[in-house]
């Protein structure tokens, strides 16, 4: 079983050996790996399960070390790294040629972000490498929020969880890149909103690819899918249609009272969409491990963090 622990020497010596370190962020949990090693890449490929052809993020902890992995960083770039990072925003930037094709898929950009939580902030200070961070679960599967969650999963097949506590935000981070014209396009809805985007950058294009041919991380289209069945649409007409099937139910801020308590979770009775998104794995995992067939949810309001979380259920409902 792993060791789940706070300390961030140990931490950095095993990822100095080449060995995998859950690590603690303010969106999920990653499974960290030298981002600069083939092996320890196709380690974390091999511990998730992951297709080799859905990319990697680098994660580190300053500008000037993100210089040193990509050829150039365009003004509107450097903008948007002022205004959040470090935070729930990863940019696609062209990589430097030393920077692994297994890392990057073979494309031309590498994902960059820089993460805002104090314990792995500090373990990126010790190393001069970046990590490379998928969430830290079985490729497919609902991300992980807390240590614990690492453990059910992973516990077996990584030496070290890095424990930081519950993660603040809950929900993977947004990804933005640019086109020819250095215009921003966001390639995946996550923590930061898109209005804060737009409010530094101006408009920004959405090109959220749901094929087998990311180009960015986070992109297939059957993605973060617990394996319960999961259906969307409107919960009074899906309880009615599902009336003979044993299903729970995941509401943004509804309690419906002819459903038995145990069989449904609430994401936020305040209707607060950041609490949501900082409760939707955690509740898809416990209805995941519930003796339900069925996992019924809703459409959330698309604004702010609601974009992002309709993004998930809709992975997770592509199964």
């Amino acid at each position: 079983m792993a060791v789940i622990g706070t300390d961030i020497d140990a931490a950095a010596e095993l990822l100095r050996n080449g060995k995998l370190v859950a690590i603690p962020t303010e969106t999920v949990y990653g499974l960290a790996g030298n981002a600069l090693i083939d092996d320890a890449i196709l380690e974390i490929f091999k511990v998730k399960r992951r297709p080799k052809f859905d990319p990697l993020i680098a994660h580190t902890d300053s500008l000037d070390k993100v210089k040193s992995y990509v050829k150039r960083i365009p003004e509107v770039a450097l903008k948007l790294a002022d205004a959040f990072w470090p935070g729930p925003l990863t940019i696609l930037l062209e990589k430097q040629e030393h920077i692994p094709d297994l890392l990057t898929s073979g494309l031309p950009a590498v994902a960059v972000r820089m993460p805002n939580h104090p314990l792995t902030t500090a373990l990126l200070k010790q190393l001069d490498f970046p990590l490379a961070a998928p969430s830290a679960n079985p490729f497919g599967y609902v991300s992980p929020t807390s240590a614990q969650h690492v453990e059910d999963q992973l516990g077996t097949k990584i030496p070290y969880i890095l424990d930081g506590g519950p993660c603040s935000i809950g929900i993977e981070s947004t990804i933005i890149g640019f086109d020819e014209q250095e215009k921003p396009i966001i390639y995946r809805l996550g923590g930061k909103k898109i209005e804060d985007i737009e409010a530094v950058v101006g408009k920004v294009k959405l090109k959220i690819n749901h094929s087998s041919d990311p180009m960015a991380p986070g992109m297939l289209k059957s993605h973060y899918a617990p394996s319960k069945r999961v259906i969307i649409g409107k919960l009074d007409m899906l309880i009615e249609r599902f009336k003979n099937q044993n299903f729970g139910i995941i509401s943004f801020h509804k309690k419906f009272n002819e459903i038995s308590e145990e069989k449904q979770i609430v994401l936020s009775p305040s209707k607060d969409l950041s609490e949501a998104a900082r409760n939707l794995f955690s509740a898809l995992r416990i209805m995941d491990q519930k003796n339900i067939d069925l996992i019924l949810t809703e459409k959330f309001p698309e604004e702010g963090l609601g974009a992002a979380i309709n993004d998930r259920l809709k992975r997770a409902a592509s199964r």
